[in-house]
């Protein structure tokens, strides 16, 4: 046997394959073989799957009836019953599980031999291999058992990813987009992800599978330019890539192209789908006129087959005659296969199960949970999740990861197809809404979930469905966000496609923690505007100026202070005349930030302390910490360090749900510098722990601030090889984030700690960089500090 036939190191896996091959031997299906061998058919079924180890006489039951000689699985038998103890966890902290995203590896693998050793073959040669085919012919199944054939010398991760070139209704993939979901199915931190740059993702990609064994399936390219930025370069790990069109733009991956299976392997499989009973006796045999028609009807596809089979296997009171005329009733040519194929299954279904399989073809994204199943369906969450259960038993939905669906390509388009027939367009459009007001809502709750800067008004675009997600913490939020963002983005885009402007001008209003953590500031902007835009088409006071006041956010994170500016002024001037306080404090905040960064700086503090009393008067407690917290960070820049830390304190005082909350973040750094000289350990313990929630909260430029605010501290201290390290680890954070501006705030503090530690010509370098970046933002207050500290490093004259 060659290394690449084997399946699996775990011995339970091992006999399990090894009663496989015994099944394929005897001809027969599950049900046949567990009578002829006197097992109940889910025990067997169990033996087969590895799920329970079987007694050593129903293993010498299984030789028997082959005619094989038991002996040689003693060993295997015996080290499945008697396993070793699992090794100990790894006790490096914060060391991810290892990633298995392949779908599961179909139990009637049948046929494929010669292109499976082709692939293989293929892969142990070049590290890639191409797998190309018409629809249905099983492309997708054979990159997939071939990707589990080598899990075993692959350990490090198995991925796994869509790239719909050929799904109806959305364009493919874009290489960008596909590159940044492997890289967090790597767990790659997002300071290590470029921002910006196909080719920057694309060797930040090939440099993390170069120290790694890892083996990706990307299935349904469109073409060889989409799939090209995604194959690995040096090092061990490969690539199962499958398309219907044969990629010949790329000439250093080998094709193994796929026909439809031959007549002997296409009733070998309905057999085994169908589980048929081999022989005289069997449904198939007592009618081969019949069988050979639904073999035709189906086109020899793999697809086909399988669904045909589920229908027999599920059906004992039908005979293979039945099946036909079922068939050919939507029969009509060799694309008819698939549909005569999926519309049998479907009509099996009762109404409401039948109603859902078309709705789910008006579904945005790509996988589902049944949360959003539940608001599609307009049906309680038990309803939904035991009609999934029943789609799933009948091959119309895929579950590639536990609580995850989704729809094959093929079963899609029939989905959409018979929605448009049977289905008005008023009930899709009621769907449809119902599925972009759970999104709105449901992110609105993993958003109220996360550490926050300022309150977040409820969200009032359509209806809250009956059932949202609950979020136990931030993590599952995080966690959340994670898993969904491609749908999020689909139903805003979707949202904006089909006119729902309430819904485009929220939606990226609870993204925003979210893309403080992973997505950094380019693409929010690019959200922000459209919502501003579909704000000024509702017309609507209160939202037109929270869109001007997000995107003013935005841009001033960004870098983009002129334009924050305006965005402020044209948020200001509507909020005038709206009387809504929450909005204008959460304005006023933000113009504080706005008007420091301008050298306004006796400004800030009024606009601080009016936020606060707004707040308090919208009845928001949270978001009056926030603004007295801003207020004592603007004291003690003013120089009021007393008064600064009597504030401070006071906030420290209060006990929020989150220990990670803004306002206890920004206290605790106003504290830490505020008492630096007089309490030099009550400094940097306050930093310390402020710089330990901001990891907790997994917020990189907060940790940036905190580090570089304990420089600061340091350095009033008087110890510099300590104040220089903290610098140093920030702007090292900063360095990966891909966005300059944010150096900004921290550049003069780290080179007045060159300074006063005998590093003259590397802080004369920072206030520099400082001034350029100074004057190309508009950041009047950086720039003055930044040509106060050149002066002192370099007098007139």
């Amino acid at each position: 046997m060659d290394a690449h036939a084997r399946t699996t190191t775990d011995p339970q896996e091992e006999l399990a394959a090894r009663l496989r091959l015994l099944q394929e031997l005897s001809g027969v299906g599950v049900r046949a073989l567990a009578r002829d061998t006197g097992l109940s058919s889910s025990s067997l079924s169990r033996y087969l799957n590895g799920q329970t180890v079987p007694p050593w006489p129903a293993v010498v039951g299984l030789c028997r009836l082959v005619k094989r000689d038991p002996r040689p699985l003693r060993p295997v038998w015996e080290r499945a019953s008697n396993p070793l103890p699992a090794p100990p966890k790894s006790t490096r902290q914060g060391r991810p599980p290892v990633r298995n995203d392949l779908p599961r590896d179909v139990p009637d693998f049948t046929g494929r031999a010669e292109q499976l050793a082709a692939v293989l073959a293929a892969v142990a040669s070049h590290r890639a291999v191409s797998v190309d085919g018409m629809a249905g012919v099983g492309k997708t199944c054979l990159a997939v058992h071939a990707a589990h054939r080598l899990a075993a010398d692959f350990p490090d991760a198995q991925l796994y990813v869509d790239l719909h070139g050929f799904t109806e209704g959305r364009p493919p993939l874009d290489p960008d987009a596909a590159l940044r979901m492997l890289l967090g199915a790597l767990d790659v931190p997002s300071e290590k992800v470029p921002q910006e740059g196909l080719e920057q993702l694309a060797a930040c990609w090939r440099s993390e599978l170069a120290g790694r064994r890892v083996v990706v399936v990307l299935d349904n390219a469109a073409d060889a330019e989409q799939v090209r930025p995604l194959l690995p370069g040096a090092g061990p790990s490969v690539a199962l890539i499958t398309s219907r069109n044969r990629l010949l733009g790329l000439d250093e991956v080998p094709p193994v192209s796929l026909d439809v299976l031959s007549p002997e392997e296409s009733a070998r499989l309905l057999a085994r789908a169908s589980g048929d009973t081999a022989g005289p006796d069997g449904r198939l045999a007592r009618d081969p006129g019949s069988a050979a028609e639904v073999l035709r009807l189906c086109g020899h596809l793999p697809l086909a087959l399988r669904l045909a089979g589920a229908r027999l296997r599920h059906r004992p009171g039908w005979t293979v005659g039945v099946l036909a005329e079922r068939m050919v009733q939507g029969a009509g040519g060799f694309d008819a296969a698939f549909n005569a194929a999926f519309a049998m299954s479907v009509r099996q279904l009762n109404r409401s199960q039948a109603r859902l399989f078309r709705l789910l073809g008006v579904l945005p994204g790509e996988s589902f949970d049944e949360y959003v199943v539940a608001a599609l369906a307009d049906v309680p969450l038990h309803s939904a999740r035991a009609m999934l259960e029943d789609l799933l038993d009948a091959h119309l939905v895929q579950q590639p990861t536990v609580s995850r669906y989704r729809l094959h390509d093929l079963v899609h388009q029939h989905a959409r197809r018979a929605a448009a027939e049977q289905d008005s367009t008023a009930d899709r459009e009621r769907a449809l809404g119902r599925v972009l007001d759970y999104y709105v809502h449901a992110a609105a709750a993993a958003d109220a979930a996360m550490p926050f800067l300022s309150p977040r008004r409820a969200p009032s675009a359509g209806h809250r469905p009956a059932e949202l997600p609950q979020f136990r913490d931030k993590n599952a939020a995080f966690g959340w966000y994670v898993t969904e963002y491609a749908n999020l983005i689909a139903a805003f885009e979707t949202a904006a496609a089909v006119g729902a402007d309430a819904h485009v001008c929220e939606l990226p209003r609870f993204l925003r923690a979210y893309f403080a953590r992973r997505c950094g500031t380019t693409h929010l902007n690019v959200l922000f505007e459209r919502s501003l835009a579909a704000a000024e088409r509702l017309d609507d006071p209160v939202q037109l100026a929270e869109a001007h006041s997000d995107l003013g956010y935005a841009r001033y994170n960004a870098g983009r202070m002129a334009e924050a500016a305006a965005a402020y002024e044209a948020a200001g001037h509507r909020l005038s005349r709206s009387g809504d306080p929450r909005a204008e404090a959460e304005l006023a905040v933000r113009r504080g930030y706005l008007s420091w960064d301008a050298g306004r700086v006796e400004e800030p503090l009024e606009l601080f302390r009016l936020a606060r009393k707004l707040y308090e008067q919208a009845g928001c407690p949270t978001g009056a910490a926030h603004a007295a917290a801003s207020e004592a960070w603007t004291m003690l820049q003013l120089g009021h360090r007393e008064e600064a830390a009597r504030r401070a304190r006071e906030l420290l005082s209060l006990r929020p749900a989150d220990p990670a909350w803004s306002p206890g973040l920004t206290a605790r750094i106003t504290l830490g510098l505020a008492v630096a000289q007089q309490d030099p350990d009550e400094a940097v313990e306050q930093l310390d722990r402020a710089l330990t929630l901001a990891r907790e909260d997994g917020h990189l430029n907060n940790q940036a601030w905190c580090l570089n605010c304990r420089g600061v501290a340091l350095r009033q201290t008087g110890r510099y090889e300590e104040a220089l390290a903290s610098h140093r680890e920030a702007f090292a954070l900063l360095d990966e984030l891909f966005e300059e501006h944010w150096k900004i705030h921290f550049l003069n503090g780290y080179a007045e700690t060159c300074r006063l530690a005998g590093l003259p010509e590397e802080a004369l370098r920072l206030h520099r960089e400082a001034l350029e970046l100074a004057r190309r933002l508009g950041n009047q207050h950086v720039e003055a500090l930044a040509q106060e500290g050149i002066q002192q490093l370099v007098p007139a004259g």
